[in-house]
């Protein structure tokens, strides 16, 4: 009895074994899976942009910002947005903000609006965050993940920070995941959505 009960016990040890093992190709199980404690999981900086023609129905979402008014969709109808899913102690959110600051100066009146979408502060942390990095733009609070849900599926925004461009249909465009490392890089998928035809 016992050695049958050895032997099972070492077939799950196996099998447990070869399930991680199958995780280990994708860099976010990875991360995961390290117990690293710096508690968020970041991605590569990958780019992924989509054709008009395969890009998935229109996004519905909405939230209530750090400074406490409503936003949805709705509210940017006709317009490119940026989204940029963040929260304050992610590092390389930190790194990006001032980027981002910039660029939706940049874009301010110019057919593209940015929203933060803030993971996992409470409101006052965000506002301070906000300040400190001269971001003019509003954060949506989003510590229940329903804008995160909103927009999971094939682009989803699976690593913190993720910075999604959403097209004038509001639909999904292009993908950071990850740090904006090149801030040229999000400039030109933001240009070329704004200069698509309506």
């Amino acid at each position: 009895m016992r050695r049958a009960a050895r032997a099972g016990l070492a077939g799950l040890v196996v099998v447990g074994a070869l399930l991680l093992a199958g995780c280990s190709n994708d860099p976010l199980a990875e991360q995961y899976l390290s117990g690293d404690s710096k508690n968020y999981i970041a991605g590569d900086g990958t780019v992924t942009e989509i054709e008009p023609d395969s890009r998935q129905k229109p996004v519905d979402f909405a939230g209530t910002t750090a400074e406490g008014a409503s936003v949805s969709q709705t509210d940017y109808t006709g317009q490119v947005v940026v989204l940029n899913f963040w929260y304050a102690s992610c590092a390389p959110c930190r790194v990006e903000a001032p980027q981002l600051a910039k660029l939706s100066e940049k874009y301010d009146g110019q057919g593209a609006s940015f929203l933060g979408v803030n993971v996992r502060d409470q409101a006052p942390q965000a506002i301070s965050f906000e300040e400190n990095y001269g971001i003019k733009y509003p954060s949506v609070i989003d510590t229940d993940g329903a804008l995160q849900l909103a927009f999971s599926g094939e682009v989803s925004p699976n690593a913190v920070p993720t910075t999604l461009v959403i097209d004038k249909e509001g639909r999904v465009a292009a993908r950071i995941l990850g740090q904006v490392s090149e801030p040229s890089i999000l400039d030109t998928l933001i240009r070329d959505t704004i200069a698509e035809p309506s």
